[in-house]
């Protein structure tokens, strides 16, 4: 009589220890793909706060792409000290935006748009930004924005000199809307909030212009949306607090 073609036979010392091996051995196989993947491919982050509002909402949750600026130690998690600068490095594009930290030994991840390259002169003047000490054209929409609270905001939207459009929001007059000018140094990055009355960023000396090293990838892709209406336990509230209308919308302008 014939074997049945997947019958499967245990080779030899397969004992339950052996078993136990092989489990470890699949899982330690599993983590590893796992950590290739979020090193040179893609990683999730969550939006905690408000200061990119509204191109990210809190709740949002969004893939971040490695490759497009080369690696660095803070593209691996933890930011192991294995090597300095960056691998197969490339220039970010102005309007992208960028998960980054901000400098040596800093653990905290931010995501804010790349406004200024090395070399640029940047300055805001009556809440207008000024690039190179050319106005960044702005429209205001039409259609203000009600933030989770209700609070009513004045919608711009800004055309960077590469042609990156995208929304940022106004509420009132802040020391941020009229600055001196700021030069980009080499190997450094201007980075602003769209949120521009709630973002702490390169405008603030204490935040800085984080450098070529720091940057970990570009925000491509929404694939999660929650309002926050719903806790992890209150399944039954789930289908409601999902923000369906912007599940995977592009995050590139």
């Amino acid at each position: 009589m014939s074997k049945p073609e997947d019958l499967v036979v245990p080779s030899k010392g397969a004992t339950a220890g052996g078993g136990m091996t092989e489990t470890v051995r699949t899982l330690a196989y599993a983590l590893l793909i796992a950590m290739a993947i979020r090193t040179l491919a893609f990683e999730p982050f969550s939006v905690p706060s408000e200061s990119m509002m509204p191109t990210l909402l809190v709740g949002d949750y969004f893939f971040v792409s490695k490759y497009p600026y080369g690696y660095s130690k803070n593209s691996m998690p933890f930011s192991p000290p294995l090597f300095s600068g960056r691998i197969l490095g490339r220039e970010p594009a102005r309007g992208d935006v960028i998960v980054f930290k901000r400098g040596q030994g800093d653990k905290t991840d931010f995501v804010k748009r790349l406004i200024g390259l090395p070399g640029d002169r940047i300055q805001m003047k009556e809440g207008a930004l000024y690039i190179n000490d050319v106005a960044v054209p702005r429209q205001v929409v039409p259609e203000p924005f009600l933030d989770s609270r209700g609070d009513k905001y004045v919608v711009y939207r800004e055309t960077l000199p590469n042609g990156v459009t995208y929304l940022t929001l106004d509420r009132q007059t802040t020391a941020q809307d009229n600055t001196s000018v700021y030069t980009v140094e080499a190997g450094h990055y201007f980075m602003m909030g769209d949120n521009r009355d709630n973002s702490h960023d390169s405008r603030f000396s204490d935040f800085g212009h984080p450098s070529a090293e720091g940057l970990e990838g570009r925000a491509e892709i929404l694939f999660f949306s929650s309002d926050g209406s719903a806790s992890w336990w209150e399944f039954w509230k789930w289908p409601w607090a999902v923000r369906y209308n912007r599940i995977l919308n592009g995050l590139r302008g």
